[in-house]
C-alpha cells in the first residue's frame, strides 16, 4: 500500500489472468511465471508451460498492447534437452537484452537438482545453448543488461544448508559468461518473524533507473497454513551493483485475488519479467499466480522509489 493506506503501490490489471492452460493450443496443467521482453514492437512473454507429465518447458506468447489478444506460438518454444542438466525439465525464465542478443537465464532440472542454465537467441525461433552456470542447488538468476569493467553481473539464490537450510540472493561476476567468480551475498534473508525470513529471490532482471538500480525480489513467509510468496524491492548502486542502497522493510504486492490465492500452489505471485513503457515510469509485472496463471500488475517507478526511501531497511541489515 501507499503511505497514505489506501491506494495500492502495485494495481492488478482488471482482465486478470491474461494466459490460463485452458486457452492454450494443446493441453497442458499450468502456465505461470514468464519472462518479458519487448520485440518487434510486441510485448513477448517466455512462459513456463507445465505439461500434465510435470515437466515444463517455455513458450512463446505474444501480444500488440501487453494486456489483450495474446498469440501463443508452441513453434517457438525452448525445449528442454532430454539428457544432462534439463532432464527433468526447464523453468522460471529471465529475459535480458545485450547487443542484438537476448539472454535468457532459467532453470534446468538435473539429477542433481536445480541450477542456473543460459540459452541466447535473436528471434525467439531458434536457440542456443550456452550451458550451465551455477551448480545445483541454484535458481532464481538474472544477468544485468550492462558490464562492469568488462564483467557480467550474475544475480543468483543458491540454497546452503548448514549450518541450516537458507536462502540468500548472490551476486558472482565473469569475464565470458562462462568463468564465474567473486561470489556475494547480496541480499540475506531475514530471520525471525519477517515477511521475507528464510528465503528470498530475485524476480524479474534489474531495472536501470535514476538513482539506481530497482530490483524486485520475492519473499517467503513459512506459516502453519504453508508458504507465502510475496514481492519486495532493493536498490543496488549504479555502478557496483554489489552496494545494496536501500531494501524494502515490508512487502508491496503479495496474494490477494482469488486466483492467486488458490491453485496448484496456493498464495503465490512469483514475477519473472517487467517491461518500462514509453513514458519512462509505468512498468508492467508479468507474475505467476498460485502457479497456475499468467497475470500483469502496473506500477510507477517514481512512486515505487518514494516509497522505498520512506520504507528502507538497509541500514539495519547484517553485513555479509
Amino acid at each position: 500500500m501507499n503511505d497514505d493506506g489506501r491506494r495500492p503501490l502495485v494495481t492488478r490489471y482488471g482482465g486478470n489472468p491474461i494466459l490460463v492452460a485452458n486457452r492454450w493450443p494443446h493441453t497442458v496443467n499450468a502456465v505461470f511465471n514468464p519472462a518479458a521482453a519487448e520485440f518487434d514492437g510486441e510485448t513477448l512473454l517466455l512462459v513456463r508451460v507445465e505439461d500434465r507429465s510435470g515437466l515444463s518447458h517455455l513458450c512463446v506468447a505474444r501480444s500488440v498492447d501487453g494486456f489483450t489478444n495474446w498469440v501463443v506460438e508452441p513453434e517457438r518454444s525452448l525445449l528442454p534437452l532430454r539428457d544432462g542438466p534439463e532432464r527433468f525439465g526447464i523453468e522460471d525464465p529471465r529475459v535480458t537484452k545485450v547487443g542484438d542478443d537476448y539472454l535468457i537465464v532459467y532453470t534446468g532440472y538435473s539429477h542433481g537438482g536445480p541450477l542456473v542454465c543460459l540459452a541466447s537467441t535473436r528471434d525467439f525461433r531458434t536457440y542456443t545453448r550456452n550451458g550451465v552456470l551455477m551448480p545445483p542447488e541454484d535458481k532464481d538468476a538474472a544477468l544485468f543488461p550492462r558490464q562492469f569493467d568488462g564483467r557480467f553481473a550474475l544475480v543468483h539464490r543458491p540454497v546452503a544448508t548448514t549450518p541450516q537450510p537458507a536462502a540468500h540472493v548472490w551476486l558472482s561476476w565473469s569475464p565470458d559468461l562462462r568463468h564465474w567468480g567473486d561470489h556475494t551475498i547480496l541480499l540475506r534473508a531475514r530471520e525471525g518473524a519477517w515477511w521475507d525470513a528464510g528465503k528470498v529471490g530475485l524476480c524479474a532482471p534489474p531495472l536501470l533507473t535514476a538513482e539506481g538500480w530497482l530490483l524486485l525480489y520475492h519473499g517467503v513467509r513459512r506459516t502453519a497454513a504453508g508458504s507465502i510468496y510475496r514481492l519486495g524491492l532493493a536498490l543496488l548502486d549504479t555502478e557496483r551493483p554489489e552496494v545494496v542502497l536501500a531494501r524494502s522493510s515490508e512487502w508491496i504486492f503479495g496474494p490477494e485475488a482469488p486466483y492467486e490465492r488458490t491453485g496448484d500452489v496456493d498464495q503465490v505471485v512469483f514475477s519473472c519479467g517487467w517491461l518500462l513503457d514509453e513514458d519512462g515510469d509505468t512498468v508492467r509485472i508479468y507474475y505467476g499466480a498460485a502457479d497456475t496463471s499468467v497475470c500483469v500488475a502496473t506500477a510507477s517507478v517514481s512512486e515505487l522509489l518514494a516509497w522505498l526511501s520512506r520504507h528502507n531497511s538497509a541500514e539495519d541489515e547484517i553485513p555479509a
